[in-house]
């Protein structure tokens, strides 16, 4: 089984492509305003945006894209005009963390695990 895309809601589908459009992401499918595909700069993730009537409420999801130099990009998206509610910092989980929200208010964490995003030393063993 593989990931294909995660799916996120937005009030203005525009307004939030365009958010994920600066953060890297290509548009790959535009069925404006109600949709819109785009695919990540690595790998072949995708990300969809769908319209909905009014905000969703509660915590939702959070979307986590990885990034080997993890401080340049977020320098880079801080000089585009990018706001953080976090700039990178090292967690406790063993992961490098920054956090942001795209316009729809998804909850989006930039890192850097490296070897810990799939073998941290707390892993279960496998049979």
């Amino acid at each position: 089984m593989n990931l294909n895309q995660i799916t996120v809601p937005a009030i203005n589908v525009q307004e939030t492509v365009t958010f994920y459009q600066t953060l890297g992401l290509e548009l790959i499918v535009e069925a404006m305003p109600k949709y819109a595909r785009l695919l990540c700069p690595d790998g072949n993730a995708t990300l969809s945006v769908h319209k909905v009537g009014e905000p969703v409420t509660g915590p939702g999801v959070i979307i986590y894209f990885e990034c080997e130099q993890l401080d340049e990009v977020v320098a880079d998206l801080v000089n585009k005009g990018i706001r953080f509610d976090q700039l990178p910092q090292d967690e406790s989980w063993l992961w490098r963390e920054a956090i942001l929200n795209d316009p729809a208010g998804n909850k989006i964490k930039l890192y850097f695990a490296g070897e810990n995003r799939l073998n941290p030393p707390w892993r279960v063993a496998t049979a």
